[in-house]
């Protein structure tokens, strides 16, 4: 096997690594929508039972996210079919907050949640695209040194 081959383990693992983040973005995103929530509501307690039902949502849909939905946050383009992955999965976590309670069977906030979270996931989507545009402005930088580093010295 080549050493320079992605290995299925490292496929597997970059998976993993990307879920890991993605929960992690997520759920800070939602507790800080929940957390406002609560102040706005008088106060200032979070419910620990709340923020694990969060906490496990956001590994569920980030496993949904990646391994169902095609990945829509990190596609190179929004098409039908990742807007269709973003509708799924926001309407998965007002689900969860709807029967977890997370803010109170609220409609107008659980809607303001459902826009919140659609903008969330524009906002990771446009990131991804810039960090891959940056990436490829830097590995052909890279590339045109190698080139030229290697140009000199065949002469």
């Amino acid at each position: 096997m080549k050493k320079n081959k992605v290995t299925l383990w490292e496929r597997y693992l970059t998976k993993e690594i990307g879920i890991e983040f993605k929960a992690c973005l997520y759920f800070f995103a939602i507790l800080f929508f929940y957390c406002v929530y609560r102040l706005i509501q008088g106060t200032q307690t979070a419910d620990i039972w709340h923020m694990t039902e969060m906490i496990f949502t956001c590994y569920i849909i980030g496993y949904l996210q990646v391994y169902v939905f095609w990945d829509f946050d990190e596609a190179e383009h929004l098409g039908t079919r990742e807007i269709l992955g973003m509708v799924i999965c926001t309407g998965l976590y007002l689900l969860v907050s709807y029967i977890g309670k997370w803010l109170d069977r609220n409609l107008p906030a659980t809607g303001i949640l459902a826009v919140y979270l659609l903008f969330t996931y524009w906002c990771v989507y446009f990131i991804y695209k810039t960090k891959r545009r940056i990436d490829d402005k830097k590995l052909n930088e890279d590339l045109r040194l190698f080139q030229s580093e290697h140009k000199k010295s065949e002469s």
